[in-house]
């Protein structure tokens, strides 16, 4: 999946929690959610005052956290793991084999959560 088409995913299933994500569509669309927050501060640090700076990063983020979530959780769908497992990003410690489970490969075959994309 390239970027574009991952972004495009992500916002077609803005809240869509079912089904599965690859690899690529779940790191892309986090690529896609790390640069508009840098380049949403950093127009807010260069464009804004003091007193509204922060703006539009808190903006763009409230805006992502939802597909970010869903992709996340279809992403862990896709490695045979219940959606809940997202909160392990709510601990330190948890974050470690979360990232672990979003950077492996998903099943090949079909699973309780789908068919492989």
């Amino acid at each position: 999946m390239t970027f574009a088409q991952s972004v495009s995913t992500c916002f077609s299933k803005y809240v869509t929690f079912n089904g599965r994500a690859v690899r690529s569509e779940y790191w892309w669309f986090y690529l896609f959610g790390l640069i508009l927050g840098w380049g949403a501060g950093l127009v807010g640090a260069l464009v804004l005052d003091a007193s509204l700076k922060t703006y539009p990063g808190l903006i763009v983020n409230v805006a992502l956290v939802l597909p970010s979530i869903a992709v996340g959780v279809r992403r862990l769908h896709d490695t045979g793991r219940c959606g809940w497992w997202l909160l392990l990003s709510l601990t330190c410690v948890g974050l470690i084999p979360l990232i672990i489970w979003l950077a492996s490969a998903g099943e090949k075959a079909p699973n309780k959560y789908g068919s492989p994309a």
